[in-house]
């Protein structure tokens, strides 16, 4: 019985202090490492100085780090933009907040020289410089996809996210084909023939004609055998007579409303 009775004692002393140092763990000892109820709430210092900001913020507990800057014409130099947290969030002291602040005036960058890059290396390069990419034009050449030209010559000073076109190599250029036969095609199909050798179509002339049946292909220049792949042909297409056209042939206009004039032999 006495065995009995000492182990009860034991368990429920190891209770005993198993509760106790449970009630100190969340009623002393975490408080205290966590500064519980303990908060610092978050001035607003968007659209101050940052001179001011620092002030506001340091009087708080809190520190700061300038994470961003960037250019808004709505702000003067050097007053933030933005805020993290955002005012009235509550947080511990000497919590960091970070602020986006204005610039003086837009970032400048050099751009890059990306003729004889990929169409790809040179999005990478531009868009690593701050730059964009603009319009993006073809031209036969004989390197695919190679950067024939830029808008905006290597070395110059512009403003960060200008735009810059690129003229770039479609890979043709080197090879002779045969021009294929499209007089009497339609249009369509003319197209279709052109593009399976590698030629392009420039312009497109339309003619009025009786001849043929609109959308046909009348003639075409240059009127060479062989061209190199990717050059370009001017096509003559023809389209129907307008209604001038046939008024000139003799055609009559009825002005009457309809109403026959009576013919002359019946008198």
């Amino acid at each position: 019985m006495r065995t009995n009775n000492k182990i009860y004692v034991g368990v429920g002393s190891v209770i005993v202090a198993g509760i106790l140092f449970l009630f100190l763990m969340d009623s002393f000892i975490m408080p205290a490492y966590t500064n519980y109820n303990e908060g610092v709430t978050v001035p607003k210092v968007s659209e101050l100085s940052l001179a001011d900001a620092e002030d506001k913020l340091t009087d708080r507990g809190l520190r700061f780090e300038v994470a961003e800057r960037r250019s808004n014409e709505a702000y003067p130099a050097d007053y933030v933009i933005d805020q993290t947290p955002d005012a009235a969030n509550i947080v511990k002291p000497n919590r960091k907040i970070y602020l986006t602040v204005n610039t003086e005036a837009n970032p400048t960058v050099t751009v890059p020289d990306v003729v004889d890059l990929s169409l790809r290396n040179a999005r990478i390069q531009l868009s690593n410089t701050g730059l964009r990419v603009g319009t993006v034009s073809f031209e036969s050449s004989r390197f695919k996809d190679a950067v024939l030209r830029q808008s905006i010559p290597p070395q110059t000073v512009v403003p960060q996210g200008e735009s810059i076109d690129l003229s770039v190599s479609d890979g043709l250029g080197e090879k002779l084909v045969t021009v294929p036969d499209i007089k009497g095609l339609r249009l369509s199909e003319a197209q279709q023939e052109l593009q399976k050798v590698g030629l392009r179509v420039e312009e497109i002339e339309y003619e009025p004609t009786k001849e043929a049946a609109p959308n046909i292909i009348l003639d075409y220049s240059p009127q060479d055998d062989q061209l190199i792949q990717g050059e370009t042909l001017k096509l003559i297409v023809s389209e129907r007579f307008g209604d001038q056209e046939e008024s000139e042939t003799g055609a009559t206009v009825d002005t009457t409303g309809g109403t026959p004039a009576p013919d002359p032999g019946e008198n």
